[in-house]
């Protein structure tokens, strides 16, 4: 690509930065939790539309799906999980199709007293936008949208089908892009901008939830010698699935990206709910566990592993042995996913075209990164042969409090994309 068509493509970026951060705001004010994308989903659609793109808006239907691999098991109807999907159709051909992927739904904002300001009234500071999913990854979903603007401005359109993809539940299933694969949609690479500081994810863990059902023996506090406490019973569970977690992190058991990452598998037990009265010795508990596990790593023996795990522990217990816990999968059953596998020619030269896209903006090599986190590329890469780089800007406490995203990085981010996709799409006139 020519110096004089970069500098028409960056400045467009830079003409049109102000009405990106604008959007981004108005984006991030839509508290689009789980089951609450509607207008989040409403304002996206609406913006593809304006601007002429071919906009697929459907609900996902779940027996369409429920068979595919990578398939997560889900609690709860999906009455309202919409996908939207706007698609540029190329004139020319000429070029390579690409996917530009993001989701639209945010975890829970938490206590909103531990927040500076409300989570879905965005604010600029110092430099940084600040909001609940401004970064995680809504940042990401407006740099897409606007690097495409940016070539439009500069007078051109992909020279290749593109298909921008806002998709729900990536926070908990990954099933809306999993139902764009059901969908038909198929690119020659994805790319997704989650905000992983400029770098691009060589690796990901993949990511299992399981909810852990635990009954006990109600009785009087005063008689509690003669029940048995269901949330005392869970601690047990607990340490013993500690151990599963530090045996996973053994050097043997890690995945090559994963040699020199500090205790790569992390526990979390999220969530804990029990008992009925102060006074009632608790008859259940329930609690919520996530642990992650490394790519190529067997999700069906992981998952035999952590079952076993929990039942031994409950069979070496007093009341346990005779009260089994039921175990509930729900949510995540995700696998891990390595770019750094794919080594095909088609996977080089998306990486090579994003290196040199990254190159012309930052005059820096692109960095590589693994990560202890999942992404929905996993979808694009392990099912449907399509390299998928995940490439996104800087953002701090993403699912914590005050969650905020770099000004600068976005811009960045968008100019690289919009390079990025003027050399794998090539370029038409318009």
């Amino acid at each position: 690509m020519d110096t004089e068509l970069k500098t028409r493509i960056l400045s467009a970026v830079d003409a049109a930065f102000d009405d990106e951060t604008a959007f981004l705001s108005e984006l991030t004010s839509h508290p689009s939790t789980r089951g609450q994308e509607q207008s989040a989903q409403d304002f996206m659609a609406a913006a593809l539309d304006e601007r002429g793109y071919e906009v697929d808006r459907w609900q996902i239907d779940v027996d369409k799906i429920r068979d595919m691999p990578g398939f997560s098991p889900v609690m709860g109807d999906y009455e309202d999980a919409v996908n939207v999907v706007g698609t540029h159709r190329s004139q020319s051909q000429k070029g390579r199709s690409l996917i530009l992927n993001g989701h639209i739904d945010v975890v829970p904002a938490g206590p909103l007293d531990m927040w500076d300001a409300p989570p879905f009234e965005p604010h600029v500071a110092d430099g940084w936008l600040y909001g609940r999913g401004a970064g995680d990854m809504k940042a990401g979903l407006v740099s897409n949208l606007f690097a495409l603007d940016a070539l439009r401005k500069a007078g051109f359109a992909p020279g290749a089908d593109v298909f921008f993809q806002s998709v729900v539940e990536e926070e908990c299933t990954g099933n809306g892009a999993l139902a764009c694969l059901e969908r038909g949609y198929r690119a020659d690479a994805a790319l997704i901008p989650e905000p992983f500081e400029e770098k691009l994810v060589g690796a990901q863990l993949g990511v299992v939830w399981a909810q852990v059902h635990l009954k006990g023996l109600p009785t009087h506090v005063a008689y509690a010698g003669t029940g048995a406490n269901a949330i005392e019973a869970a601690i047990p569970l607990i340490e013993a699935l500690h151990g599963l977690e530090e045996r996973w992190n053994e050097p043997g058991c890690r995945h090559g990206d994963f040699a020199h990452v500090h205790h790569p598998i992390n526990l979390n037990i999220g969530k804990i709910q029990g008992g009925d009265w102060a006074s009632s010795v608790p008859a259940w508990c329930i609690f919520d566990m996530r642990i992650a596990i490394y790519p190529g790593q067997d999700i069906a023996a992981a998952r035999a592993e952590i079952t076993e795990t929990i039942m031994d522990a409950a069979r070496s217990n007093a009341f346990l042995k005779n009260s089994l816990p039921e175990i509930v999968w729900h949510g995540f059953m995700a696998e891990g996913y390595a770019l750094s596998d794919d080594h095909s020619a088609t996977a080089k030269a998306a990486i090579g075209a994003l290196e040199g896209a990254h190159r012309s903006v930052n005059e820096s090599d692109l960095d590589r990164v693994a990560i202890t986190a999942t992404t929905d590329a996993r979808f694009f890469g392990l099912y449907a042969d399509t390299p998928a780089l995940v490439y996104g800007p800087r953002a701090e406490a993403i699912h914590g409090f005050n969650e905020r995203v770099e000004l600068e990085s976005i811009r960045r981010i968008t100019q690289s994309t919009a390079l990025f996709i003027a050399d794998w799409c090539g370029l038409e006139t318009i």
